[in-house]
């Protein structure tokens, strides 16, 4: 026996429609813009690595080389002023004081992905590519020196934007081999279609043309990207990734005998920037 169902009068069927539409409506939008919320990640996936700034790092002691090495003549005793206002003594032992910041580093571990490859020939070639999604944020913070009217100096937090330069070497303990990181687009698409299609993820020279704002505990402004290497020898099971541009620490020496009258300036300096090994 068939049965028939029940009429709605025209306000609550109106209002079962408008209902329908609400609900459906933001789902059909998301999936026809392509952003929606982000995947959500598993505890212990992503290893964050805090900032390391150190009050040491915004001073280096150093003479001036530059002076004692290459200007003649010297070594005098004046006869009204203390030694010490030499321009001989006052080139030893000098401060050089900078503003010290540091980046916040978050990353997965290192995974891999085979990707058709663009040739020079004009060919794609299958390849197995090795990829790391990382995430930058800038949690303020700087060391900056301030000197007063004493002379006395201290250090001062201050926040202001950053610019993050990286460079992501992966090297081979056991055959020796380094590899930096590649610019692979076809690599960055497959591998966005993976982890998150809603998370866009940025090469290294986009990465550095992005000045990474200030995050707060409320606001993360994090920026992420991803580092790709290419044709890396399948023997190769025990590895570090160091990464360059966290931090703008660094050190530098003058080395005996490197600086001679009538060289450049800085000639023979050595600098040792501070990097970041997994």
């Amino acid at each position: 026996m068939r049965r028939s169902l029940p009429k709605l009068n025209p306000a609550l069927r109106l209002s079962v429609c408008l209902a329908l539409v609400l609900l459906i409506s933001p789902t059909a939008l998301l999936a026809a813009d392509g952003e929606g919320p982000y995947r959500a990640l598993a505890p212990g996936v992503e290893i964050t690595i805090p900032p390391d700034k150190q009050e040491a790092e915004t001073v280096s002691t150093k003479n001036i080389v530059e002076i004692l090495e290459g200007i003649p003549g010297l070594d005098w005793s004046p006869e009204f002023s203390p030694k010490t206002q030499t321009l001989q003594e006052m080139a030893k032992n000098t401060e050089f004081r900078r503003r010290i910041w540091c980046l916040e580093f978050t990353f997965k571990p290192v995974r891999m992905i085979w990707v058709d490859v663009p040739q020079a020939s004009g060919k794609m070639q299958r390849k197995l590519i090795w990829y790391m999604i990382y995430r930058v944020k800038n949690t303020g913070g700087s060391l900056k020196p301030v000197e007063d009217d004493q002379g006395v100096v201290t250090i001062e937090p201050v926040n202001h934007e950053i610019r993050f330069f990286p460079q992501f070497v992966l090297e081979s303990h056991e055959y020796q081999k380094a590899y930096l990181d590649r610019i692979i687009p076809t690599a960055i698409e497959a591998i966005e279609q993976k982890e998150d299609p809603n998370r866009e993820l940025l090469n290294s020279v986009e990465v550095g043309s992005k000045l990474i704002p200030l995050s707060t505990d409320l606001v993360d402004k994090s920026v992420w990207g991803v580092a790709t290497w290419e044709d890396i020898d399948p023997r190769v099971d025990y590895f570090s990734v160091y990464v360059e541009g966290l931090t703008n620490a660094y050190r530098w020496t003058d080395p005996e005998g490197a600086f001679k009258p009538g060289d450049p300036p800085t000639t023979g300096r050595e600098f040792e920037q501070k990097n970041l090994m997994l």
